[in-house]
């Protein structure tokens, strides 16, 4: 069987757990190096921040496009470990960046969170201006990837869809909580652009196999709040759960506001995809 040409890192990732379950290519998926038992497909466990690890995973194989989802997405834990954070997201990246192969392509899953929700909607080319320490690694890691040649930054809003753990993500998050019996409390004045994962992950397949450089947004057709969102998920996926609400500033993390995503392009690859709940 011929070397996969593609390697996924953050493979159990929402984003990277979506994405290898749409692959239409064989793929070297990479998750998370914690203990755990890893999800069936997934053949490589490695930390981001292991720069050895990094060096002899690029020594067994030489991929001609890299995928890269891997990171600490919590914010919370962002907040309170910023070093950690720093260490996995941005010198993680650069970590990457050093070892891969110079021909090797590489696409980078960012996020939503490289603006506040202050001053959107945003496209491409708006400024960030992140809230967090979450946000600012994402913006950091940006740009190390946009500083070398054959690159690519994607930035989604909020996928909806299945996680590897059946524990993270807004839809798994809410029938996890529902089922047994915890509290959920969600920000009245969030808003996002909220998009079924498998739509999401064949996008980014797309623009991963296209020639494109630079940044782009992954809109959707309509952005929706966060309260708006979970009434349509219990409605069709957890009947009879309830939450509480209040506003971001009520929260004792950063929270965003209304971080609506909007695109400068027109071609095919830039088109809104379905929105969730909206």
């Amino acid at each position: 069987m011929a070397e996969p040409a593609v390697l996924l890192l953050g493979a159990t990732s929402l984003l990277g757990w979506s994405i290898l379950r749409a692959a239409p290519v064989p793929v070297l998926a990479a998750g998370n190096r914690d203990g755990a038992a890893l999800p069936a497909g997934i053949t490589h466990g490695i930390n981001l921040d292991d720069e050895l690890a990094m060096v002899l995973l690029f020594q067994a194989a030489r991929p001609a496009l890299v995928i890269h989802c891997a990171g600490v997405c919590n914010v919370e834990t962002c907040e309170r470990s910023p070093g950690f954070a720093r260490s996995v997201n941005v010198e993680g990246t650069r970590i990457l960046l050093r070892h891969a192969p110079p021909e090797t392509r590489i696409v980078y899953c960012s996020s939503d969170h490289v603006f506040g929700g202050d001053h959107g909607p945003y496209d491409e080319a708006a400024p960030t201006d992140p809230v967090s320490v979450y946000g600012e690694t994402r913006v950091a890691a940006e740009q190390l990837v946009r500083a070398r040649g054959n690159t690519l930054v994607i930035r989604p809003g909020l996928w909806i869809g299945p996680s590897a753990s059946g524990r993270v993500g807004q839809l798994d998050w809410l029938r996890h909580r529902h089922g047994k019996q915890l509290p959920m409390t969600l920000v009245t004045d969030e808003v996002r652009s909220a998009v079924w994962a498998e739509d999401a992950a064949r996008r980014v397949w797309a623009l991963a196999r296209s020639p494109l450089v630079g940044i782009r947004h992954l809109t959707a057709t309509r952005a929706v709040a966060r309260p708006t969102l979970a009434r349509y998920l219990i409605e069709h996926f957890a009947p009879g759960a309830t939450f509480a609400v209040e506003p971001r500033s009520a929260r004792r993390w950063p929270h965003l506001g209304d971080v609506t995503l909007a695109t400068r392009y027109t071609d095919l690859l830039a088109a809104a995809l379905p929105a969730v709940g909206a």
